[in-house]
């Protein structure tokens, strides 16, 4: 018996017609659909795909351990999503070792920022694996400021929330045009990291970008001192043109 393969499908940024054709295909003639979410939650992959997913077939819901109840830099919390990825890829390479294909959901595109590159290389090698990529968060959000991200030269530069302080300084004032993902709680050091690269006025934050919910407010008026996880800050970049 031939191995089946596992299908990291990009969804995009949260509108079900914002998957590619290819994705929306393989989705449409899936047996087995496995997705990541927090336990207690539908998850937001599995509720993107709501109503396309094939009668008949079998849902696999990966449950993460822990999200935000240690913080990322605690050992407990490498500990414990490494065995749960070790789990999940387990159990998706048994389905394609029994010749069954998978799709796993991946919001956004899975080589970006996302849950499916840990069972990538864990998987990779071992059973067929292949990546249907998608339109990124960050691409939705500045299509939802009406303006163009980058010109001409502009260095575009993504930076996680996520960093120490001092970083994201370093990051924003060697940038042109810039993404900050994974804000959150982290809001707060990134207002004070862009005012002191000076950018601070030139910054928009957008929330559930391509989802129902969506908003975009400049930086500057936005009343929290944290942001939703679908929250993407942007800097437009100011390069030349002709």
């Amino acid at each position: 018996m031939s191995a089946g393969t596992v299908y990291g499908l990009g969804l995009g940024p949260g509108a079900a017609d914002l998957m590619s054709v290819r994705a929306d295909r393989l989705l449409r003639g899936a047996a087995h659909v496995a997705f990541f979410r927090k336990a207690g939650h539908a998850g937001q992959a599995r509720q993107i795909v709501e109503g396309l997913i094939p009668a008949g077939a079998t849902e696999h819901p990966m449950e993460y351990p822990v999200t935000t109840e240690i913080p990322f830099d605690d050992p407990r919390y490498a500990q414990a999503l490494s065995g749960f990825y070790a789990e999940c890829a387990a159990r998706l390479a048994a389905l394609a070792e029994g010749g069954a294909d998978v799709v796993v959901l991946c919001e956004g595109d899975p080589f970006f920022y996302g849950s499916f590159m840990h069972l990538y290389t864990r998987l990779a090698g071992r059973v067929p694996v292949e990546v249907v990529p998608g339109i990124t968060g960050m691409s939705a959000a500045w299509t939802a400021t009406g303006a163009p991200i980058t010109w001409g030269d502009d260095i575009l530069t993504v930076l996680p929330g996520t960093l120490p302080e001092a970083a994201l300084i370093d990051g924003i004032r060697a940038a042109d045009a810039i993404v900050v993902m994974k804000m959150g709680r982290h809001l707060p050091k990134l207002r004070r990291a862009l005012a002191q690269a000076g950018r601070a006025g030139q910054a928009w934050l957008v929330e559930y970008a391509a989802m129902p919910g969506q908003s975009v407010t400049r930086l500057d008026d936005y009343p929290g001192e944290t942001a939703p996880y679908f929250s993407i800050a942007l800097v437009h970049g100011q390069g030349r043109r002709p």
